[in-house]
């Protein structure tokens, strides 16, 4: 709810709210047999309990004055254990500690009256709070985003800032998922950058984790065993129980919550195709309708990563506008690229051709690659058709954290592949219709690697370590046990330190070369892509494959009937046109963007050189015989 022109809170179902009286503290625990509310003194320590009475629904409450704005609170439990608030907006320290009673409408906004931008018009930069820079906090990236908007950059999107176990780590254990983490400067610290990004014109994205909770500090199962289904199983333990009323609520309430109080422009749901909702209604259809309804005068924009190749989430209605989520992670898009521009195949990349572009073509063209398709790595078919829905219903990457810090050493694509391989790359990214991702240093070709990085000791801090070197054990080059102990640990220190940003290396000529083209690139974007970018007929994309080479076309029918045509040449060697391919004068409409500069000169006589890239806009297509 708005309760000023300035001052922005949600009033959620978990979590304390004020009331005539002072704070009503909730906690759902149908199961409990006794709940204390826990006071805490300036240090943080518990100092009285207080009983409190639990109703019909398993919700226990209480309201007292004994906690003011700023005090610490919890919850004891029968056997003696004080928990933190699972709906705690702060924590007087860690996962461990008190939370802290927050007033929500305590902040106040400088840019109050930010209503957001169109999807078309998103340009995403996806960065980790903690290795972003050397301060590793939000006021951190507060100081880089003049940086990120001269560059081009639309929308930051933060990896997971909820409060997870220890000072680092990626954020996909968060446990206290209404609490911005305190070692990024906490709630006080994300508004504030929400503020001045916002205040610059760019709206912020958050990774939100709603398929588990971390090992460290997840307390719900000790006093709500409802909260999980520990018959179905999941990678990270028992499944959340999204069949019962106040955990579905925990989560979608929690969406709204950011998105309202925090004014977060758009959320990226992480690996729906891990929620086991057991209900008729997938949490995320909830989940979305509940956002468009709730916020019909804002550009608010969702995202999800699903390795299913579905459609139904991103499906459009009148206009084109999205009926649920916004845009699809295209993982599809990334894969072609990295096989094509390392030759790379085990794991994954199995199914992707590392001497055919047709894969590519297809995913830029139509959706996925894999739309019903057999996959050989996970032995089913896979995906739906996907080439009826407009470009702008996909994300699209040639890195993120994932693919960069889920290998051993952490490598980016640029100590992976050539350098005009990559600059290809790169500007197909950019100027193809779909929403572009890029991952923090990319704009300048940083070399440093991303690591997988945690902070966990103990029994759980070994078997992390143990695991992530075990995983590789299935890839040639860590068969042998020696050669696994050389991977980083993620609980060293040196391995989060490794994965930081060096801003220094812009100082030197080749990395501001890379981004000068980048902030090129990015212009000719917003000038001339974007606003071809609504009302884009059905089936847009269309693809002709070279035989035998590296070599492909793609013309997507934008806006207006403008086509924008896609040349490029991945192969050492020049591609010969065929006569078959042109209907009409290659030099047709106007260039829109030529890698190297003289590759449109040659393009024009028939031929594509070596490695090379050109982009076309016209008012008729200039490609026959394609694939639609």
């Amino acid at each position: 709810m708005t309760l000023s022109d300035d001052r922005f809170a949600y009033e959620t179902l978990w979590g304390p709210r004020f009331v005539e009286g002072g704070a009503e503290f909730r906690l759902w625990a149908p199961s409990a047999p006794s709940i204390e509310l826990a006071i805490g003194d300036e240090a943080g320590k518990p100092s009285d309990f207080l009983a409190m009475e639990k109703d019909e629904a398993g919700w226990w409450r209480l309201t007292t004055d004994r906690i003011a704005p700023g005090g610490a609170y919890g919850f004891r439990l029968e056997s003696g254990l004080i928990v933190p608030d699972p709906a705690s907006r702060q924590q007087f320290g860690d996962v461990h500690s008190l939370s802290v009673l927050v007033d929500p409408a305590a902040y106040r906004w400088e840019a109050p009256e930010w209503n957001g931008r169109p999807w078309a018009e998103t340009v995403f930069y996806e960065l980790h709070t903690g290795t972003f820079t050397p301060a590793g906090t939000f006021e951190g990236i507060c100081e880089k985003l003049d940086h990120l908007k001269a560059t081009g950059i639309t929308a930051i999107e933060l990896l997971p800032v909820a409060q997870f176990g220890g000072r680092r780590g990626w954020g996909y254990d968060g446990v206290l998922l209404y609490c911005p983490h305190e070692a990024y400067g906490g709630a006080e610290g994300l508004k504030r950058l929400v503020d001045e990004a916002h205040k610059r014109g760019l709206m912020v994205f958050l990774d939100v984790v709603y398929n588990h909770f971390g090992p460290d500090g997840n307390y719900l199962g000790a006093y709500a065993s409802e909260f999980f289904h520990e018959d179905i199983h999941t990678p990270w333990g028992p499944a959340i129980a999204y069949d019962e009323a106040p955990v579905r609520r925990f989560m979608i309430d929690n969406a709204l919550f950011w998105l309202e109080e925090y004014r977060i422009d758009g959320l990226r749901l992480d690996a729906i195709d891990s929620i086991k909702d057991t209900t008729d209604t997938p949490l995320v259809k909830e989940l979305a309708a509940a956002v468009r309804e709730r916020f019909p005068a804002r550009h608010v924009h969702l995202t999800t990563e699903d390795d299913r190749n579905i459609t139904w989430h991103i499906e459009r209605g009148e206009a084109g506008k999205p009926l649920l989520v916004s845009g699809e992670w295209n993982d599809d898009v990334h894969h072609t690229v990295h096989v094509l521009a390392t030759h790379e195949q085990e794991g994954y990349y199995e199914d992707y051709l590392k001497a055919s572009v047709s894969q590519l073509a297809r995913a830029l063209a139509t959706g996925f690659v894999f739309q019903g398709d057999y996959s050989a790595h996970r032995d089913r078919k896979v995906g739906v058709s996907s080439e009826h829905l407009p470009p702008t219903a996909f994300v699209n990457f040639i890195q993120n954290h994932d693919q960069i810090g889920n290998r051993a050493f952490g490598e980016r694509l640029t100590d992976l592949a050539s350098r005009r391989m990559v600059e290809c790359a790169q500007a197909i990214l950019l100027l193809s219709p779909q929403i572009p991702l890029m991952f923090m240093g990319e704009e300048w070709g940083e070399t440093h690697p991303f690591c997988f990085f945690t902070d966990f000791d103990g029994e759980l801090g070994q078997a992390v370590s143990n695991g992530r070197r075990a995983e590789f054990a299935k890839f040639a080059a860590f068969r042998d046990e020696h050669s696994r102990d050389l991977i980083p640990d993620p609980n060293s220190l040196t391995t989060f330190e490794a994965s930081s940003l060096d801003w220094s290396v812009l100082e030197r000529p080749n990395h501001r070369r890379r981004l000068a083209q980048v902030r090129r690139l990015l212009a000719i974007r917003q000038d001339v892509i974007v606003p071809l970018l609504n009302d884009i007929p059905p089936g847009c994309g269309s693809y002709h494959v070279a035989d035998g080479s590296l070599a492909f076309s793609v013309a997507w029918t934008l806006k207006d009937g403008q086509v924008l045509h896609l040349f490029a040449n991945l192969d050492d060697e020049p591609w010969p046109l065929p006569s078959s391919l042109t209907s009409t004068d290659l030099t047709g409409g106007h260039l829109v963007h030529a890698y190297p500069a003289e590759a449109d000169k040659v393009l024009a006589e028939g031929s594509l050189p070596g490695t090379s890239v050109v982009f076309r806009l016209a008012h008729q297509s200039l490609i026959a015989g394609a694939v639609a």
